[in-house]
């Protein structure tokens, strides 16, 4: 985070300091669950959280929220800790888990316990929240509530020991039922669970909920602020009624909300995501279509673009939906200046530059960076058989094409200049090669006669072209709001068919043995990196993102070719009414004559 940000984050940290608050110390956490992978979201909380610290010559721990044995696993800290580090931020020996705190959250219930603050009740769940009622209509105290000191203290203690079966009791704080804050009528801050912890073993049987051991987890750590995203804006008093409850006033955190991060085209629902990787929709978490953050550095993503675009969005007090075009923007211009450019044909279509001799080979150099000397060179092979993009010949070309077409001329970038003589078709009707001619005198991509050619081509030495599988990402919901579903069905019908293509293309000499994780241009193509399924030999390429926003494009020269259509249907229809016409005055006419 910039030290020039100014946010109401910021400023309110400025005043606390100015007022000699927690002795001008700043310390923040960030407190992930450990029962799914993070996604885009929570990398605007670690760089809010994170980005503060810095900024402010602060502190920040990372504390897993391990509450929930049922959900969680070490796979999901394992991939949180390497994401984090992938961002670029480190906790470095501040690394916590809730568990790590069991016994004293224990104890401080108990605490509440003495002090009449908290009971064991054993309605049902179903009945919990039915008595809790609504905001329309005051909750129903429990039977249980007024149990004595001493009754609550066995129940809790047993319930420790196991004595009684998962959902039989629970322990809830005794505030107030009639209050409109419903995270404040007697919420639940123990349940019976006996569930296998990934770090306690069967050590417990008795877990606590977020709501109770969050806060007090953050007044362990001398945590000074509490950071959060606005749904918990609700669960503030909460919060802050557990710290006044049991007398905690030596390190008291503060929490703040801030909106969350929305992006259009996307879901960050971690139960969706879920689904979305248990039912095969993906491949996986890491799935280049995910918007997790080991999706996005599969697919190439710079962690610093990441950064740039929390740092774009801001920090806000209302939720709001940015939109995904913005963050490819940010993300085409880091990878703009630092990515080596390269050849690759996608769907190739076979030239024959049929006035080269055969078996001549020019070896072109071609930097690999216009703008970054610094980079080097490699050198291109160019002889008489090629590889083009199919996309760039039509038989039949529009007014301004500038690419190939009957008797038309365009450059080889880097290369020379070639000219199409003519177009070979299978027995089908297939396109499968054309037969070109070159100047011999434009190596190098220049007229020696200094004439115009308009178009410029990127290209492949068919004998020393590298074959590569090539995987084309988009986004993975067709729809803007994947979250507007029709009644009846969910968020699934909203999935892009066509977000994942895989095609075998071909790629330059210089990329075939292109490391994992490398980034590439691909001119004329997009921003391309190396996936983890590459092999020697083989290489396998992700697009990251294309050169410009194609979504965009796509969208316009649809509405474009709508409108065609429109036209065109329209003409039809007035053509079809003049001929209606004049046969009814034809008709008419011969009527009359006969008559």
């Amino acid at each position: 985070m910039s030290e020039t940000t100014k946010h109401f984050i910021q400023e309110i940290i400025d005043e606390e300091r100015a007022a000699g608050k927690n002795g001008g110390r700043l310390h923040t956490r960030f407190p992930p669950e450990p029962n799914g992978y993070l996604h885009i979201g929570h990398a605007k909380a670690i760089h809010i959280n994170f980005g503060l610290a810095l900024a402010n010559h602060g502190l920040c721990n990372l504390r897993f929220d391990d509450t929930n044995p049922v959900k969680e696993d070490t796979e999901y800290v394992d991939s949180i800790q390497a994401d984090i580090r992938w961002l670029g931020y480190d906790w470095q020996d501040r690394l916590y888990f809730a568990s790590d705190y069991f016994e004293r959250l224990y104890d401080y219930a108990v605490r509440l316990i003495h002090k009449g603050l908290a009971y064991v009740c054993e309605l049902k769940d179903e009945a919990i929240a039915e008595n809790r009622g609504n905001f329309y209509k005051t909750g129903i105290d429990s039977p249980y509530r007024e149990r004595s000191v001493e009754e609550n203290l066995d129940l809790f203690t047993r319930m420790r020991a196991g004595e009684f079966e998962d959902g039989s009791k629970v322990l809830r704080a005794k505030i107030d039922m009639a209050s409109p804050n419903m995270n404040m009528r007697d919420p639940v801050i123990y349940r019976i669970r006996r569930a296998h912890h990934h770090r306690t073993g069967d050590a417990w049987c008795i877990y606590p909920m977020y709501d109770f051991a969050h806060g007090l987890s953050d007044a362990i750590e001398g945590i000074t602020h509490s950071l959060c995203s606005l749904e918990f804006e609700d669960h503030r008093p909460l919060y802050d009624w557990f710290l006044d409850a049991l007398d905690i006033q030596l390190h008291r955190p503060r929490q703040i909300e801030f909106a969350r991060l929305g992006i259009n085209y996307t879901v960050m629902s971690k139960r969706w995501l879920l689904r979305l990787v248990q039912e095969g929709h993906v491949r996986g978490w890491d799935d280049p279509r995910m918007p997790t953050l080991a999706g996005l550095r599969r697919r190439g993503v710079p962690p610093s673009a990441v950064r740039a675009f929390a740092e774009r969005v801001g920090v806000a007090k209302r939720n709001g939906t940015s939109d995904i075009a913005l963050f490819e923007s940010i993300i085409r211009d880091d990878l703009n200046d630092a990515s080596p450019r390269g050849f690759a044909v996608l769907r190739p279509l076979k030239v024959e530059i049929t006035n080269m001799e055969p078996g001549r080979v020019e070896w072109i150099k071609a930097p690999f960076h216009p703008d970054r000397p610094e980079l080097g060179a490699r050198e291109v092979p160019l002889t008489r058989t090629l590889y083009i993009e199919a996309e760039d010949y039509k038989e039949e070309a529009p007014r301004k094409w500038h690419r190939l077409a009957p008797g038309q001329e365009v450059r080889l970038r880097y290369g020379c200049l070639i000219t199409c003589q003519e177009a070979v078709y299978d027995d089908a009707g297939a396109l499968i090669e054309l037969k070109c001619t070159w100047d011999p005198d434009s190596l190098g991509g220049v007229a020696p006669d200094g004439r115009k050619v308009r178009g410029t081509l990127h290209w492949l030495s068919a004998p020393h072209a590298a074959p590569a599988e090539i995987r084309l990402y988009d986004r993975l919901f067709a729809k803007e709001d994947p979250y507007d579903f029709p009644e009846g069905a969910d968020f699934l019908s909203n999935l892009n068919p066509d977000s994942l293509e895989i095609i075998q293309g071909f790629v330059e000499p210089a990329l075939a043995e292109a490391e994992r994780g490398a980034h590439w241009q691909f001119e004329r193509q997009g921003y391309f990196a190396v996936d983890l399924d590459s092999a020697p030999g083989r290489p396998v390429f992700n697009r990251t993102v294309g050169l410009r926003d194609s979504w965009a494009r796509v969208e316009r020269a649809t509405e474009q070719n709508n409108e065609e259509q429109l036209k065109r249907e329209a003409a039809r229809a007035a053509k079809e009414a003049r001929k209606a016409a004049q046969r009814a005055a034809s008709a008419q006419a011969k009527a009359a004559r006969e008559g």
